[in-house]
């Protein structure tokens, strides 16, 4: 069985972990015990690791590595919405917790790296290379694979879950299944040096979202014009489609 690394086994790194679990080994950080244990229980194996933000003189090679087929990093490594704040010895934990890893590797970026200006941003409107929270990893590790994920939805994860202000704003979301299904058909590809969008391609705004997941009717205008993410460059080099395009469904 081929052997897939997690590094940060949140709430994303479990769910990519219970869809590919049959097809890969898991091996996951995690930064508690407790976490640990639960991991370990599941049959995968648990190391206990954190990225602090003071260089960390002790950080050593990941043991596994050179036996892992892939990683995937699910460590955030910029501010809210792709803020460039100090985060140089952090990420510099990671580079050496990687060690000289050669197979393919995932970063899990946000689209909180696109301004926030009304319009459709596409992955050539950000170059990898221009955002701080991305390039540091390319620069050591040139296969990344950059994924932009949009707002994480799916399970307990509903909009009409939360106290929301801006009802009249456009969603970008997305469904942790159709991550999975991404990463797995980039893990099937071998894909390696790519940069996706990962986004539902329907952008209702959010008291849309809230009352279709209420079962209640919307009344109010609809609206084309706001900040929208475009997963058209996955869609067609994947030939990728979502269980779930639509943010108002998310719930069934």
């Amino acid at each position: 069985m081929k052997k897939l690394g997690i590094i940060g086994y949140g709430w994303l790194g479990n769910h990519i972990a219970e869809r590919l679990s049959d097809q890969y080994e898991i091996f996951a950080t995690t930064t508690t015990p407790s976490k640990a244990e639960e991991i370990n229980a599941k049959g995968h194996h648990a190391i206990l690791v954190s990225f602090p933000n003071e260089l960390d003189p002790e950080m050593k090679p990941w043991e596994v590595a050179a036996e892992l087929d892939a990683i995937i990093i699910s460590v955030p490594f910029s501010g809210i919405r792709g803020a460039q704040i100090p985060m140089d010895d952090k990420r510099q934990n990671l580079l050496n917790f990687l060690g000289d890893y050669k197979g393919q590797l995932f970063l899990m970026s946000s689209t909180g790296v696109y301004p926030q200006t009304e319009k459709e941003f596409a992955e050539d409107d950000q170059p990898a290379k221009t955002v701080e929270s991305e390039s540091f990893i390319l620069q050591q590790f040139p296969q990344t694979n950059i994924l932009r994920l949009a707002g994480l939805m799916g399970g307990e994860r509903l909009l009409k879950n939360y106290n929301i202000s801006d009802l009249h704003l456009l969603v970008n979301h997305i469904h942790y299944a159709d991550i999975c299904s991404a990463v797995e058909k980039m893990l099937d590809n071998q894909s390696r040096s790519k940069v996706y969008n990962i986004v539902a391609p329907v952008h209702p705004n959010k008291e849309e979202v809230i009352n279709a997941q209420k079962n209640l009717p919307y009344t109010g205008e609809r609206t084309a014009v706001g900040r929208t993410i475009s997963p058209e460059k996955m869609i067609a080099e994947l030939n990728f489609e979502f269980q779930y395009p639509d943010p108002r469904y998310f719930h069934l």
